[in-house]
């Protein structure tokens, strides 16, 4: 690359640092993706940002993915491509950017780990000796008895929560609204709660769930807490808060088989989600198989 065109890798990094404010990892993330384009540059005698179009992006990215990086961080690598391009497309330095339709591999989606039935029994059969442990079991209880985010927890006001009813009202990705409902002992636990609650704050505050002094529990107090409940009961792997939500789809899913009703409790806006999100076991599928299918159903 010719000394023009490598200034405008540092104008595109001040650029994200003074203009798009992000963190100085960030920043150099994209420079590293970008230094990986700048080499393959330099090997393909591409001496200027004009001379690269849509065919010069797809073979970068290729060659990216034949060289071990995962579909991922392909997909990672063309981000911070196409975001550069589009800098350099507003500053006219480029017509058009010819990164915006090259697509990378598919990046293989992992489940989440997840806890059997045993287990999270064994979690939630803690015997609570102070009002922030009703508080965490209450909340445990409710991420396993509806499925909900961790956002959606810590969100939730009190106006949200209908004991009577049965069900809690959220606020899901892309601001869209579910009704979920809320199992029997995760009712009892919230009534619980709700009493020692009473005690902590007055009606002035919205969050259902709080901290001593009465300030909203934030994301980063309540994973600290479900990760310590886990210690102390003993459970063999360390514990978030997405592992209910997970445990919960996969559980009822076994129990159920209807995707699409778990995929309306979850929120998935695709039902694609849902299959990966949650999994039954071979062993049920090929149980499945040979009940149904005709080829595989016994005679008699």
């Amino acid at each position: 690359m010719t000394p023009p065109a490598l200034k405008w890798l540092d104008r595109f990094a001040q650029h994200l640092a003074s203009e798009r404010r992000l963190s100085p990892h960030t920043v150099a993330a994209y420079r590293r993706d970008l230094d990986a384009l700048r080499r393959w540059c330099d090997d393909a005698a591409l001496g200027d940002w004009t001379q690269l179009d849509h065919q010069h992006v797809r073979r970068f990215a290729a060659r990216s993915h034949a060289r071990g990086l995962s579909g991922r961080s392909v997909q990672r690598r063309l981000a911070a491509v196409r975001s550069f391009f589009g800098y350099l497309t507003r500053e006219a330095a480029l017509a058009n950017n010819p990164a915006l339709d090259v697509r990378a591999p598919k990046a293989a989606r992992r489940l989440p780990a997840t806890l059997d039935v045993d287990q999270m029994a064994r979690l939630l059969s803690m015997r609570p000796h102070d009002p922030l442990q009703v508080r965490d079991l209450a909340l445990m209880e409710l991420l396993y008895s509806s499925g909900l985010r961790l956002a959606e927890v810590v969100a939730l006001p009190l106006a949200g929560l209908d004991l009577l009813a049965g069900e809690v009202r959220v606020r899901g990705k892309g601001d869209k609204e579910r009704v979920v409902p809320v199992g029997r002992v995760a009712r009892a636990a919230l009534e619980a709660w709700l009493a020692e609650r009473a005690k902590l704050v007055g009606r002035e505050v919205q969050a259902l769930f709080v901290g001593r002094g009465g300030r909203p529990l934030g994301a980063r107090a309540v994973q600290l807490r479900v990760a310590a409940h886990a210690r102390a009961m003993g459970l063999p792997m360390h514990l978030h808060p997405h592992m209910f939500r997970h445990a919960f789809a996969t559980h009822l899913l076994e129990s159920s088989h209807d995707l699409r009703a778990v995929q309306d409790l979850l929120g998935h806006a695709s039902i694609s989600t849902t299959q990966i999100y949650t999994h039954l076991d071979f062993q049920h599928l090929a149980r499945t198989y040979d009940a149904a299918h005709p080829r595989a159903r016994r005679r008699g």
